[in-house]
Formats: structure tokens, C-alpha cells, sequence
């Protein structure tokens, strides 16, 4: 296996749900060696039922394994002595800190930033969370729905105006922007720290992932505009940004932000040069002053073909347009088989499962996915690697120290 972006790299992680083990599962495809440190009882996002992808799959945890696949996992109760010294032994050789924990349970375990980069000056501790780390919702719980969809004003952009309630999100949009987030400011961290010598704390937030992601809603609205959701077109400024329903009920999409460079090859490609020489249509001042009609008579061309055959004509269009898939079509889809966007996981024993791969490739290749580990999995390994003997061990589980 050729050397990964992060081999070398140990991450110990102290994180629950998505948002920041999703961080970790992506230092861990590049090579990191992730150590999770899971609490006796578990994290609760083993036991989530949702959409059929958690412990409702009736197999493989699938949600559970996208967040934390390629990790190593050591249960340890540390609110014990024992438990706070394996800990250390692991942070004294490890490159990232990296927690979802909040302030207050992070100075009850010593494990808060001032505390652990004075005793570790080279360590990076990076941290997500839902508001920030400064102001009155610093230590506020918060999850992708609140901090990043309703917060963040997510809900409020994309729910249409007619709708009486927001519409609810996919799940864990904004968790797994964040993660990647969190990702590229700990190797920003560890770029630093090889010119320095010196680690950094790195944070990022569910809410400003949001703000982000709205970048140009909020750009408005420090103008002093207002924005607001759009049900259906939307306002229609340019005719050749927008969708187009086809005969069969599909849609395709159009983008041609150089209106002028693309009206007259589409005219070509739907043969219709009555329109690409239509006065009303010349150029793009005049299409944007007669929009409603220009749509209109897009609008009869794309309902006169189906979805299929509207994707061979436009095929012939050099143009940013593109068919609107549903997820289904996403897994036959042949630039996602053609560049690997899917990957497979095989487990000992035979069982396989697929997963998305991290949107980033070195050399043109995905990492090779691993499976997630099993609650505590890793445990004795990670003792015995840290000099414990088996008698060690046996002491530590007959404390109910370790499982």
C-alpha cells in the first residue's frame, strides 16, 4: 500500500456522534492512525435508528461506519485514575487531540486546551462544537439540525415561502461539512507546527460551517438585502439559469452564466434557429427584458422530449447544464464509477458494504476504505502497545476500568 498523506500522524480521539468523528474517519483514510477513545457505555450514535442506514439496517451500521471508518477503538473510564493515565500515555505520543466535548466536561477531566498544551507544547488540539468557543452559547449543546440548519439559517434559505414550518434536513448535512472542515485546519495545524515546532488550536463550529455554506445569502444580507427562500424558479433574472421539465416529468438544468456564449449553440443543438434569431432573443439584455417569454419557449422545446433523450441532445452541447438525478441514480451514475466516488469496505469473514470515499484524491485514487471498529475494539492491542502486561490488563478489567 503506498504511503498515505498522515502515515505517521497519531490522532487520539474523544468524540461522539458525527461531526468530529467524520474528521477523524478522514485523517484515517490518508494514513492517520486514529485511536478512539470511546467511553465504557459506548457512543450513542451506535444505538441511532435512521433511515434505514443505523442500527435499524438490519447489518452493517452503515452510518455509524461512514464516520468512523479505519479507526482503532479503546474503551476507558476516564474518570478514573487508570483510565486518565492510559490516556496520557496515548497523548504523549500523539499529534492531534481531537474532541466534540464540551467546555465544562473537558475541564472536569483536565482535558481542556490550556491544560493539555502546556503539558504537550507539539500537540494539536482541534475541536468542533456548535457555537464557538466565546460568547454566552459557548458551552450550549448543539447538533446539525439546531446549529447548522436552523441556527445557521439554513432551514430559513431553503424553505419555501408558502410552507407553515421549515423543512427539516438531510441527515448530517452540515456534520459532515463540518468534519471536512475540521480536517483541513488540523493538517494546516500540522503544516505549521513542521515550521514552528509548536501545535495550534484549531476550532471549528457548526454555525459558522453554516455561514459558509450561505456565504452569498449572507453576503446580501450585509448589504442590507433580504434573503429570502424561493419555491419553485425563483425570481428569473437570466432565462438560461434555471430548470426545465422534460416530457416524461424529469428536469434538466441549465447554468449558462455567459448567456451570450451558449444561446446560440443551444439553438443549434434543439434545432431552433427561429429563436436564436428572434429580436426579442439577440443577445443577453434582450432576453433578460423578455425573460418571461424566453422561458415560455423553452419551456414547450424541453417538454417535447424525454429526460433520456434530452441527455443525448444536450450531450452535444459544450455548456454547464446537467440532468437532475435523484441519489438512486447517483450509485450508476459513470463519472461516480469512473472516478471511484463509491468505495468498498471488506470486513473479516467475507462481508462487504459500500460507502461514499472522501471527496479528496492524491494521484487520482481514493483511499482504501477500512471497516469502522467494534465498540472497544482495540483495546488490549492499544494496552499491550503502550508496555501493559496481561496481568495489567485483567487488573484494569476487573476494575471496570476497560470492558
Amino acid at each position: 500500500m503506498d504511503e498515505g498523506a498522515f502515515d505517521g500522524i497519531r490522532v487520539v480521539e474523544l468524540a461522539q456522534w458525527v461531526f468530529v468523528p467524520v474528521a477523524g474517519a478522514l485523517l484515517a483514510d490518508w494514513g492517520a492512525d486514529v485511536v478512539r477513545v470511546d467511553r465504557l457505555e459506548g457512543d450513542p450514535y451506535r444505538g441511532l435508528a435512521t433511515q434505514g442506514i443505523g442500527t435499524d439496517s438490519g447489518g452493517v451500521n452503515l452510518s455509524l461506519a461512514l464516520a468512523n471508518r479505519g479507526k482503532r477503538s479503546v474503551a476507558l473510564d476516564l474518570r478514573t485514575d487508570d483510565g486518565q493515565r492510559v490516556l496520557h500515555q496515548l497523548l504523549a505520543n500523539a499529534d492531534v487531540f481531537l474532541t466534540s466535548f464540551r467546555p465544562d466536561a473537558l475541564g472536569r477531566l483536565g482535558l481542556d486546551a490550556d491544560t493539555l498544551r502546556a503539558r504537550y507544547p507539539t500537540l494539536v488540539y482541534a475541536r468542533g462544537n456548535g457555537y464557538g468557543v466565546r460568547g454566552p452559547d459557548a458551552g450550549m449543546a448543539g447538533y446539525d439540525a439546531s446549529a447548522y440548519w436552523a441556527r445557521g439559517g439554513i432551514a430559513h434559505v431553503l424553505t419555501p415561502a408558502d410552507r407553515d414550518y421549515p423543512i427539516l434536513p438531510r441527515g448530517a448535512m452540515g456534520d459532515r461539512n463540518g468534519g471536512m472542515a475540521l480536517a483541513f485546519g488540523i493538517a494546516g495545524a500540522l503544516l505549521k507546527r513542521s515550521r514552528t515546532g509548536v501545535g495550534s488550536v484549531v476550532d471549528v463550529s457548526l454555525l459558522a460551517t453554516a455561514m459558509w455554506t450561505a456565504s452569498s445569502d449572507l453576503l446580501s444580507a450585509l448589504q442590507g438585502g433580504e434573503p429570502r427562500a424561493m419555491g419553485g424558479r425563483g425570481p428569473i433574472v437570466n432565462p438560461l439559469i434555471g430548470t426545465f421539465t422534460t416530457a416524461d416529468g424529469r428536469h434538466i438544468q441549465l447554468v449558462f452564466l455567459e448567456s451570450d456564449r451558449y444561446w446560440g449553440p443551444l439553438c443549434d443543438v434543439i434545432e431552433r434557429p427561429d429563436l436564436r434569431d428572434d429580436p426579442r432573443f439577440a443577445d443577453h439584455h434582450a432576453r433578460t427584458a423578455n425573460r418571461i417569454a424566453c422561458v415560455a419557449a423553452l419551456d414547450e422545446v424541453f417538454a417535447g422530449r424525454t429526460y433520456e433523450e434530452w441527455k443525448q441532445v444536450l450531450r452535444q452541447l459544450d455548456a454547464p447544464w446537467s440532468p437532475v438525478q435523484s441519489i438512486e441514480e447517483l450509485l450508476t451514475d459513470p463519472q461516480v464509477l469512473a472516478n471511484d466516488y463509491i468505495g468498498e469496505v471488506v470486513v473479516e469473514g467475507g462481508t462487504t458494504y459500500r460507502l461514499p470515499t472522501v471527496p479528496v484524491q492524491f494521484d487520482e485514487r481514493p483511499p482504501a476504505l477500512r471497516p469502522a471498529p467494534e465498540h472497544g475494539e482495540h483495546t488490549e492491542a492499544i494496552l499491550l502497545e503502550l508496555g501493559y502486561d496481561w496481568e495489567d490488563i485483567i487488573r484494569l478489567k476487573e476494575a471496570s476500568i476497560i470492558p
